[in-house]
C-alpha cells in the first residue's frame, strides 16, 4: 500500500491551480486606437476637414473654437432617433467616441499640420453588465478616420 503524499505537494499544486484560475480571468486593458500624422496643408484647412468627417460620421463637434484642439463631444450617433441617448448609455451594446488634436508645425518649410486621432470603442454583453474598451471596428477605427481626412482634403 502506498503512503501518503506529502503536504507540500499538495500545496504546491493548490497554489498552482490558484494562479492559473485567477490568469485565466484577469482581463488584458485595451488602449484607445491612436493614429499621428503630419498633413501638408494649412491647420485651418485640416481641423475642417476633421470636422466634416467627423459630422458625416455621426459624432457631436464640442470645442471647435480652441486654436488646436478638436473634441468629439459626445459618442457616435447610432440611430437617427430620439431614443439615441438611451441607446448609447443604457441599452446599447456598443459605443465609439473620437478625439482629434490639430497642432502647426513649427519647423516645416511649408504649411503642415500634425493631427492626433485618437478612438475610444466600448461595449457590454447585457443590459446589466458594465462598459468595457474593446477593439475599435473597422469603420470607426483611427486609420480609417485618417483616410477619410486626407480625402477629404484631396490628398489621396
Amino acid at each position: 500500500m502506498r503512503g501518503a503524499k506529502s503536504p507540500t505537494g499538495t500545496i504546491a499544486l493548490v497554489i498552482l491551480a490558484a494562479l492559473l484560475a485567477g490568469c485565466s480571468t484577469t482581463q488584458a486593458q485595451r488602449r484607445p486606437d491612436f493614429v499621428e500624422a503630419t498633413l501638408p496643408a494649412p491647420q485651418d484647412r485640416v481641423k475642417a476637414a476633421v470636422i466634416q468627417v467627423l459630422t458625416e460620421g455621426g459624432y457631436t463637434i464640442g470645442n471647435s473654437n480652441e486654436p488646436e484642439m478638436v473634441v468629439s463631444d459626445g459618442y457616435r450617433q447610432e440611430i437617427d432617433s430620439i431614443w439615441n441617448g438611451l441607446l448609447i448609455s443604457l441599452f446599447g451594446v456598443s459605443r465609439t467616441q473620437i478625439e482629434a488634436t490639430c497642432a502647426r508645425e513649427k519647423e516645416a518649410a511649408e504649411p503642415a499640420t500634425r493631427l492626433t486621432i485618437e478612438v475610444t470603442h466600448q461595449g457590454k454583453d447585457s443590459l446589466f453588465s458594465s462598459w468595457r474598451t474593446y477593439d475599435t471596428p473597422l469603420p470607426q477605427n483611427a486609420a480609417n478616420q485618417l483616410r477619410l481626412v486626407k480625402n477629404a482634403l484631396g490628398l489621396l
